[in-house]
């Protein structure tokens, strides 16, 4: 049995998201028994950014507008330059973000990821990561902003890059395996 058999766990994304960031958890997921689900506001494909280019489309299998937060056990918050940029600026992603928040089940936030999570209002007061550049975002929302590979707070886990990806797989599998965190956490 895998930690995360029965768990459906939402990845969400629109284009630009970084492939890894995507791929590396998807099977992480995966092979401890979990579903993971794309979705996204745009329906049919959406495009990965591989490093320095456009990468692999990827089928989405849920769009944003009839998927419902209820029907999912945890979320995972790809980063890439592009897209937690385009999620940021769109309401509809902000609130299912913050609709896992409210609900207290756990979420997976890597590289530039975090900044879809400024914009739901879930950062003020937690200990993050992210990628560098996103230091003041996070301070500025009033997060405690930490360089390490990887971070736990309070039911989200963060890390700042794909070089982190072995570390933030292990905790996001972890963290998803417990589930909702006790009201007291």
């Amino acid at each position: 049995m895998g930690k995360l058999d029965g768990r459906t766990i939402a990845m969400l994304v629109t284009d630009g998201f970084e492939e890894v960031e995507l791929t590396e958890p998807k099977r992480a997921i995966e092979r401890e028994g979990g579903c993971a689900v794309i979705v996204s506001p745009k329906g049919g494909k959406v495009r990965s950014w591989d490093h320095t280019e456009w990468g692999p489309d990827h089928p989405v299998d849920h769009e944003l507008s009839k998927a419902n937060p209820d029907e999912f056990d945890a979320l995972l918050l790809p980063g890439g330059v592009m897209n937690p940029d385009r999620l940021r600026m769109d309401p509809s992603a902000v609130r299912f973000v913050r609709s896992f928040f409210d609900a207290g089940k756990p979420v997976a936030s890597i590289c530039h990821g975090p900044w879809t999570l400024i914009e739901a209002d879930v950062v003020k007061g937690r200990r993050m990561t992210s990628y560098p550049s996103l230091k003041t975002d996070l301070k500025n929302a009033g997060a405690r902003w930490v360089d390490e590979e990887v971070v736990v707070d309070r039911g989200l886990v963060t890390s700042r890059r794909p070089d982190d990806l072995g570390a933030f797989c292990r905790e996001m599998v972890e963290l998803f395996a417990q589930g909702a965190p006790s009201p007291t956490a």
